[in-house]
């Protein structure tokens, strides 16, 4: 359960009204005005708590569970134990999702400008606009309307941030244009210079990044993510694309909509994104590469060569999934052989 000192309560839900939510039918003979008081994990909850099934790994909590309603696949309602009432949905996890913010619905910041915030005179603020503690909002800025910016932030000159931005606290946004809706956590750098460089004979002469960062509508970057602008052209996140933590975009890389780039990934500078890209936990990509719509990458993998749209790839050089597999199972096989034969006695080889 939340603890709703940290997470607004909008109060109890009654069994129907929960079906309704999630697109459940209601259990046969449950009361229907039963109430629930928020949703839990399966160990945690108890009789006033709903509680869901993802994934099967989890058929032993279910068995063991104390919740007083469980969203579950219709196959596995029958599984669902005595006491608790399944609610049969589709996709238990997206009808969880739904629940916990009927729970716990988001909250916004209070309209208006905190004392200590430095606003320029320049900048543009639309309706309903909030602006935290020490933040700093400079020359030519415009913010759309409802925009929270957290306390610390600064927001460069010029940058232009739609509506319902949200800005999280000590995140810096310079060279930017980013679209409604988007959230930029915490520790955030959109916009500083790109690594690029070129060599002389008296050592490295730095080339001036002359791009921006356009980031769509309706994205995600994680805390302490950084997203350079372009060197030429523009770094561009599309539509959609959700970035996890401590993610590294170089400058000119190009996403499409939608794609998921978990922590920790690299992506090296002018490489392309198609639509619905997936990138696992500390994956790295070379530059100047293009990796086609509905890719998948395995974590810890090292991209080195474009890949084609819907391929998945895993390892270091990165090559197709089923390539990787057999290359660790054949490498598997060698070490043990080898471990073997190096304990056998000289006379047993002989």
């Amino acid at each position: 359960m939340a603890d709703r000192r940290f997470h607004a309560y909008a109060g109890a839900l009654a069994l129907t009204r929960i079906a309704e939510l999630v697109g459940a039918a209601l259990p046969a003979g449950a009361d229907g005005n039963l109430l629930f008081d928020d949703v839990a994990s399966l160990a945690a909850a108890g009789p006033a708590q709903v509680s869901f099934l993802e994934n099967r790994k989890y058929l032993g909590a279910l068995a063991n569970t104390k919740a007083g309603a469980c969203l579950v696949h219709p196959s596995l309602a029958a599984r669902v134990p005595a006491g608790c009432h399944p609610l049969a949905v589709a996709n238990p996890y997206l009808a969880y999702a739904s629940l916990a913010a009927a729970f716990h619905p988001p909250q916004r910041t209070p309209a208006g400008v905190h004392p200590t915030a430095v606003v320029d005179v320049s900048a543009r603020l639309g309706e309903g606009v909030s602006i935290g503690p020490y933040a700093v909002v400079m020359a030519g800025a415009k913010l759309g309307a409802g925009v929270e910016i957290g306390p610390g932030a600064t927001i460069g000159a010029n940058v232009e941030l739609g509506d319902f931005v949200v800005v999280g606290a000590n995140a810096s946004v310079s060279h930017a244009l980013v679209g409604p809706r988007t959230r930029l956590y915490p520790g955030v750098r959109i916009g500083q210079d790109g690594f690029g460089f070129a060599l002389s004979p008296t050592g490295f002469v730095k080339v001036p990044q002359l791009g921006l960062v356009r980031i769509g509508a309706d994205c995600e970057v994680g805390a302490n993510s950084c997203i350079d602008r372009g060197s030429a052209g523009d770094t561009i996140i599309g539509d959609g694309t959700w970035i996890d933590n401590l993610v590294q975009i170089g400058h000119n890389v190009k996403t499409g909509r939608s794609c998921i780039i978990v922590a920790q990934v690299g992506i090296s500078g002018s490489t392309e994104l198609g639509d619905g890209v997936m990138a696992g936990g500390q994956a790295g990509l070379a530059g100047h590469l293009k990796v086609a719509a509905g890719a998948k990458i395995i974590a810890q993998s090292g991209v080195h060569r474009d890949i084609p749209a819907g391929q998945t790839v895993g390892g270091t050089p990165a090559v197709p999934a089923e390539e990787w597999r057999r290359q660790s199972a054949a490498l598997r096989r060698l070490v043990r052989r080898t471990a073997s034969e190096s304990t056998k006695e000289p006379n047993e080889s002989a």
